[in-house]
């Protein structure tokens, strides 16, 4: 079911723009085992956006089946980020059925760039179906796979008022002792953008937790904070 005319002038747009010079030092700054053509993201998304105005995806399922065999058939990893853009197109807004394909992108992914690119798919979804996504957040913070704790911890970056502070805390909780960076990382740069909305439940949530914090998620956390 994927629109493979779609696929075909996502990957001739991309291929047109590679710049081989560029493309080795991407790689190399991604530890990025599949190779790269250089094609700076802004360029990735023009290229998205033209050819998805052209060859529109037929609902839904054509969306999520061409998100998915872009994905896994992919060469370069602008490739996997065309993939990540396409689920950005009104069609997959507040979709429950897009929600295994972010798992999917998370699980195989399995690095910040790539789990980074859809962690606010899953804020907009818990925005437009706070039943169903909350517990899947909550899983998904004990989960064995660090990516998918990860994006439970950053799915709501930049949600403002409308964080649920609730599960924000349930969720960071449930990683307060994991010595992984990138988790450590996500813990400090959660609450860090909460402090621009309520400064104060931060500091207490510091507080609070005391030695249970690492530095570097209590220092990221409290970065933008006087005192």
């Amino acid at each position: 079911m994927a629109n493979t005319e779609l696929m075909t002038a996502i990957r001739t747009g991309l291929q047109a723009a590679a710049d081989p010079g560029r493309a080795a030092g991407a790689q190399a700054y991604l530890k990025s085992e599949m190779p790269s053509l250089g094609v700076r993201v802004p360029e990735v998304r023009r290229i998205v956006k033209a050819a998805a105005a052209e060859l529109p995806p037929d609902g839904i399922e054509e969306l999520r089946s061409t998100v998915l065999a872009l994905w896994r058939g992919a060469g370069f990893r602008e490739e996997r980020y065309a993939a990540i853009d396409l689920t950005g197109l009104k069609l997959a807004a507040r979709q429950l059925s897009m929600l295994a394909v972010y798992e999917e992108i998370i699980r195989s992914g399995a690095w910040w760039d790539l789990v980074d690119g859809v962690a606010h798919r899953l804020g907009a979804l818990l925005q437009a179906h706070r039943a169903e996504l909350t517990p899947v957040l909550r899983r998904w913070s004990a989960d064995g796979d660090l990516w998918i704790r990860r994006t439970s911890i950053t799915a709501q970056l930049g949600a403002k008022s409308a964080t649920d502070t609730a599960l924000l805390a349930a969720v960071i909780e449930a990683n307060l002792g994991d010595p992984e960076f990138f988790i450590r990382k996500a813990i400090g740069w959660a609450l860090r953008e909460y402090t621009k909305t309520d400064p104060d439940w931060v500091r207490a949530f510091v507080q609070r937790h005391g030695q249970d914090l690492s530095p570097l998620s209590r220092k990221e956390a409290l970065r933008n904070l006087p005192g």
